[in-house]
């Protein structure tokens, strides 16, 4: 894929509600769905979308400025519910919980984000990298690093490595979008319905609570 854009993004993703750049973002994220696949080609944008394809440029610099205008809109609600999750007057575990879920539904809801961010960090140009990291990584490992702190001195959890808690919830969160191709092809699982997100989530909580809670919590859950 990055042999077949440019990798110069803009540092300012664009600003402000505008209905032609709306459109490119929502037409690139069904594509996505629908083909299971971030490779979508811009022509293939522009005719889902109804816009010219030219106009890509002018809002989003590039190709790869769509993509993390993509990626910044769809992970900007689970982002901006982080500080009010923590600031909440419930338990540590509570907090935990209602986190595994939103981000769950949030890869439920975009199940080409992990794909996104890998291409946007990995691929893409250091700009784009940089951004990723600023309003997605940099957030979410910070918020992990302060609930299990708030965890660990309120005595419910184990004492966990942040880095290693961020990457096995999202790389689960991953796994279930992304690998649940090849293992329907192996097993014959369907595709993931709302009823397969529930059921996942209440696996991961009994999982990751399983491991992380100290004897006296686990003992009470």
């Amino acid at each position: 894929m990055a042999s077949q854009v440019t990798t110069i993004v803009p540092i300012r993703l664009p600003s402000g509600k505008n209905t032609t750049a709306e459109k490119l973002l929502m037409a690139a994220s069904e594509l996505m769905i629908e083909r299971a696949s971030i490779e979508v080609s811009l022509s293939d944008i522009a005719q889902k979308s109804g816009v010219n394809a030219a106009l890509v440029k002018y809002h989003f610099g590039n190709k790869d400025g769509l993509l993390l205008a993509l990626l910044a809109r769809d992970a900007a609600t689970e982002m901006s519910q982080l500080e009010y999750l923590i600031s909440q007057p419930i338990s540590p575990t509570a907090k935990l919980r209602l986190h595994i879920g939103g981000i769950i539904r949030a890869y439920h809801q975009f199940p080409y984000m992990n794909r996104l961010i890998h291409y946007l960090l990995h691929e893409s140009s250091p700009e784009a990298a940089d951004e990723v990291s600023k309003f997605f990584v940099a957030p979410l490992l910070d918020f992990h690093r302060r609930l299990l702190a708030e965890g660990v001195k309120a005595g419910e959890f184990r004492d966990i490595d942040p880095v290693l808690f961020y990457t096995s919830l999202i790389g689960a969160c991953d796994h279930l979008f992304f690998g649940r191709h090849a293992m329907s092809r192996a097993t014959g699982v369907g595709p993931v319905t709302d009823e397969v997100c529930r059921d996942y989530i209440k696996h991961m909580e009994a999982l990751i609570c399983g491991g992380m809670l100290n004897g006296r919590m686990a003992s009470s859950e």
